[in-house]
């Protein structure tokens, strides 16, 4: 018996790396990208904000920062977990799992049992987690970009070339072997059929639809002064059945984060649905005034802000883990792929990449 080593040809080979470009940079796209450069291939990450978070975006002001969109995380499967345990210090538990339910007028029709599972916010803010996985990427990480076009590279039919608009770099990347878009499905339609290179994952999203949703930002630093008790409600988070509001945070309640009292309010999607062409004045104003109907507070904010979100919560997903056409070399993923959930945008980015690697 030949019990000698295996001599190199005699050794499957290894994939050759391929260069991948990633439009998006939330925790999908970061997910994606992260697990890519692990398994020894090249990504370029497009991103159309000034940084990487995407809808777990942090806000900084004056007074403190916002989550203006995801407010809290959970952890469910073994991957994500095993993945957190890489930044161990940015995650602390929030007692969002004591939740009230109000009724229109703001009274807690239902408090909430506390729960066996526990909810996590990042810190100093939501998109921490993500900063934190997309710092090794370096120059790999292209932002403040917006991608408008797809289609084969000028030099090399065999791969791609995306166009582009802002920044300070060149409008067109080329040398792609294949393109990922972690973006909302909307945009990604939008992408698709405008560069006509994949009928396939057109038609594979065509039904998935997300819900906008208007976010409001208010900051009162009269509470913190000595001669002013505590503000408003005793509760830290709570769900709404307000026609405008779906969703309170005190967001100075969140572990690691400025004392200021400052809140945070997510309008319904079918309020948001109505009012998604609104100029933010006025929605800050109708949204103020339903959230003192809520809370009792009728002090006048220090700062307010209004963000709109134009697609925030998945209410038809696709209903599998991500999109990947062969023979385009095209794929999709997103949290809209399985739900809405923080980490169901984690597993949908790890899934396109396994499956691409």
């Amino acid at each position: 018996m030949n019990t000698s080593a295996p001599t190199d040809r005699h050794r499957t080979p290894s994939p050759a790396p391929k260069h991948f470009a990633i439009v998006g940079a939330g925790m999908a796209g970061i997910a994606c990208a992260r697990t890519l450069v692990q398994a020894g291939h090249q990504v370029t990450v497009f991103e159309a904000e000034d940084g990487a978070g995407g809808r777990m975006a942090s806000e900084s002001t004056a007074f403190g920062r916002f989550d203006s969109g995801a407010q809290y995380f959970t952890v469910r499967d073994e991957r994500f977990a095993l993945a957190l345990q890489t930044v161990p210090k940015l995650c602390r538990p929030w007692s969002a799992n004591l939740v009230r339910v109000l009724d229109p007028h703001g009274r807690v029709a239902e408090a909430a049992l506390p729960s066996l599972e526990p909810h996590y916010v990042a810190q100093p803010g939501m998109d921490a987690v993500v900063a934190a996985w997309a710092k090794p990427l370096g120059d790999s990480l292209v932002t403040g970009v917006q991608v408008t076009q797809i289609e084969p590279d000028a030099l090399d039919r065999r791969r791609w070339q995306l166009h582009t608009e802002g920044g300070p770099g060149v409008p067109v990347h080329s040398g792609f072997d294949a393109v990922l878009l972690a973006i909302p499905p909307a945009r990604a339609r939008l992408l698709l059929g405008r560069s006509k290179v994949s009928a396939t994952l057109e038609r594979s999203i065509a039904k998935v639809h997300a819900s906008p949703c208007w976010t409001l930002m208010i900051a009162f630093p009269q509470a913190n002064q000595p001669t002013m008790s505590h503000l408003g409600p005793q509760w830290n988070a709570a769900r709404s059945t307000h026609h405008r509001v779906a969703w309170l945070a005190r967001e100075s309640s969140k572990p690691g984060r400025d004392p200021v009292e400052r809140w945070t309010l997510q309008a319904s999607p079918t309020w948001s649905q109505e009012h998604l062409r609104d100029d933010a004045p006025r929605v800050e104003a109708k949204l103020l005034r339903a959230f003192s109907e809520i809370t009792g507070i009728y002090a006048t904010p220090n700062y307010a802000r209004a963000r709109c979100w134009p697609e925030a919560q998945t209410q038809a997903p696709l209903g599998k883990p991500h999109l990947w056409d062969a023979k385009a070399r095209i794929g999709l993923a997103g949290d809209w792929c399985m739900g809405h959930r923080v980490e169901d945008a984690f597993l949908s980015g790890l899934s396109l990449a396994l499956t691409v690697a």
